[in-house]
């Protein structure tokens, strides 16, 4: 075991470079690059099956299918969602000119708190905004309840939570639409990019015009949209690393288990469990350090694990509340946002990837478990 390796807190799902060239060979052949072409069309159907869902539009990247929801479902005014996400859920809403309207969270899970929603709900809440945090699903029954109560739609940021199941329905099916990404550091990836999940073929058809500047046709532009379509090239690659992603989960949820079980025991780290009748994923493994317990602080603990080499990331620090667009809305002050901020200030990530080695987890159990 070499202690001097270095050991990221993720990797990405790669394809076989031998499978990807004759791909490659054939695109060039086309040359037919972008705008719906051949890998383009197979990976939005082959994605639709593996994901159990049937309107499936392909993007660029994971935020601007967040953009485009808001956009295609015509919301306005204000926006309830969760300050501890990654930046881009919020700066979707901005960027459409909303106002986003923050709402503490669930200390177990980092999801939003269903039961704190209603009372941030003004007459210029148009919709929901959730994030499957980690890829652990929200509350949606409660959610959908009280946005039918108040007449809202509900978009949720599923960036996290590819192929995640409850009860053998997708988690893409919950909700008016449903966002994921595709970014390398993701369960699985196109080096960049994204989806965006709707419901009706009605509502596909107007995202797939807002994802191609609003053409409807060669001549007919119907809504000011936006390029933000996938290329052949990661098409391409995305269909090859969905054959391997299976398998890719499985070496996770083996890491995930070898960090529970040797974990459990050690005073001041709470972390995660599998939740019943929920197929996970595994795209992170946070844990959440009480420094009174454990005896050094989240921060102490990160810097720790660099002195051997090891690199954690503390997802989600600071919250999105924090920052300089944001911290001036009454619902980020901090006393709104309590859970959120006890779980900024004590998580970590650890590595967790397809490829980590079992010798791996073991060099960063030791650091954890020795203090």
């Amino acid at each position: 075991m070499s202690e001097n390796k270095k050991i990221t807190v993720t990797s990405p799902l790669l394809p076989d470079l031998e499978d990807f060239i004759p791909m490659l060979r054939d695109i060039w052949e086309r040359k037919w690059l972008t705008n719906n072409g051949h890998y383009h069309q197979e990976l939005e159907n082959e994605l639709a099956k593996y994901l159990g869902v049937n309107y499936i539009s392909l993007f660029t990247n994971g935020t601007l299918p967040l953009i485009t929801a808001l956009q295609a479902m015509r919301i306005t005014g204000e926006v309830i969602t969760t300050p501890y996400s990654f930046v881009a859920t919020t700066h979707s809403i901005w960027w459409n000119g909303l106002k986003p309207v923050f709402v503490d969270v669930d200390e177990k899970t980092g999801n939003i708190d269903p039961e704190k929603i209603e009372a941030a709900i003004t007459p210029r809440t148009t919709a929901i905004m959730p994030v499957h945090v980690y890829g652990t699903p929200c509350n949606t029954k409660r959610i959908q309840e009280i946005a039918d109560i108040y007449g809202l739609k509900v978009i949720y940021d599923a960036a996290h939570a590819f192929g995640v199941k409850v009860n053998g329905e997708s988690i893409l099916k919950q909700g008016d639409m449903s966002t994921l990404s595709f970014h390398a550091t993701k369960v699985y990836n196109t080096v960049e990019g994204g989806a965006l999940i709707c419901h009706d073929e009605a509502t596909k058809k107007r995202i797939d015009y807002l994802k191609n500047f609003g053409f409807a046709g060669e001549t007919t532009v119907v809504a000011p949209g936006i390029n933000s379509k996938m290329d052949e090239i990661r098409a391409a690659y995305g269909l090859l690393n969905l054959k391997q992603v299976d398998g890719a989960i499985a070496k996770r949820k083996a890491a995930a288990e070898k960090y529970r079980e040797a974990l459990k025991d050690v005073p001041g780290i709470r972390f995660l469990n599998d939740i019943e009748g929920v197929h996970h994923n595994y795209a992170y493994f946070p844990i959440f350090i009480d420094e009174k317990k454990y005896g050094l602080s989240r921060d102490a603990l990160y810097e720790k694990l660099k002195e051997y080499n090891i690199f954690g990331r503390r997802y989600f620090y600071p919250l999105i509340s924090t920052f300089s667009a944001y911290k001036g809305l009454e619902s980020a002050r901090p006393e709104n946002l309590p859970i959120a901020h006890k779980l900024a200030d004590q998580v970590l990530c650890l590595p967790m990837f397809a490829g980590l080695q079992g010798e791996d987890v073991e060099r960063t159990i030791n650091v954890i478990a020795a203090r």
